[in-house]
């Protein structure tokens, strides 16, 4: 059973860099460095696809754990909400593009060898041994268990930026580089509920809140645009999808604004990054 872990990390063009930084909870710190250094490989084989190499002595004490080189530069690196998991893209790595690694075991692992399409962005599912993959136009959910395609989602726009899960995960969220921001339910059809229109410029983000009833879209045109988003348990009823409020405040620079947005884990605040080189918080 995997515990909660300290799950930093910081990437260097192709490589990935596990690290360890002893700040905040003890305990979690401390049960991190027990799962990172029970590693053993008894049997002598190594049938990971990328070597990975552990630090030692005075780099260990600065904190540096594990590095994982890559082939090619990495866009995005994704947590499986158990902690030991995790996936990279690279989008110049073709059928390489999306590898899957396991923590415990150092093993990297490529499920995905045909993947259509330049990949975008990926996910695990929160609630189902399920994995999503972004391409320019399309979403498509595998089966990790089975290793077969369960659904594809047609997003109708012309190129994909980003995307979330929520927490429930009967539903999906995409923001694209044409200003929209689209709604999938899982259960209600494989087109979007709801397309929505609220930016000026290029959706840069997309992200759910953990707890509250809020997603949010960052964009090119300089704002944060706070939805409320409820789910019900009665499956008849559909999602209501309301916008709130536009937050502003980041400058535009080179015709990039809000590159980036992440709600608090538990609080009603959301983290915002521009290409004025601020990050911000509202609360």
């Amino acid at each position: 059973m995997i515990r909660k872990l300290s799950r930093n990390y910081f990437c260097s063009e192709a490589t990935l860099i596990v690290v360890n930084p002893s700040i905040g909870n003890a305990n979690l710190c401390s049960s991190t460095d027990v799962l990172l250094s029970s590693y053993s490989n008894d049997d002598g084989e190594d049938s990971s696809l990328i070597q990975w190499t552990a630090y030692g002595g005075d780099e260990f004490e600065q904190g540096f754990r594990i590095k994982i080189p890559h082939k090619h530069p990495l866009r995005q690196v994704t947590w499986h909400g158990k902690g030991d998991y995790f996936a990279t893209v690279a989008p110049d790595g073709d059928h390489t593009s999306v590898l899957i690694h396991q923590l415990s075991k150092r093993k990297s692992q490529n499920p995905l060898k045909k993947v259509k399409g330049k990949v975008q962005k990926v996910l695990f599912h929160p609630t189902h041994p399920h994995f999503l993959v972004a391409t320019q136009q399309y979403v498509r959910i595998y089966n990790l268990v089975k290793q077969e395609l369960t659904k594809k989602l047609i997003s109708g726009v012309k190129w994909i930026s980003s995307m979330d899960v929520h927490p429930k995960g009967d539903n999906v969220i995409i923001g694209s580089y044409d200003q929209r921001l689209c709604w999938f339910d899982l259960d209600l059809s494989t087109k979007p509920y709801k397309t929505l229109r609220h930016h000026k410029r290029a959706v840069r983000q997309v992200s759910y809140h953990r707890r509250y009833p809020l997603f949010a879209s960052a964009s090119d045109d300089g704002t944060v645009v706070i939805f409320h988003g409820m789910v019900y348990s009665d499956l008849m009823q559909n999602p209501l999808v309301v916008p709130v409020k536009i937050l502003r405040g980041h400058k535009t620079v080179d015709q990039l604004g809000v590159l980036d947005c992440l709600f608090h884990p538990s609080q009603p605040w959301i983290f915002t990054a521009g290409a004025d080189k601020t990050i911000r918080l509202f609360t």
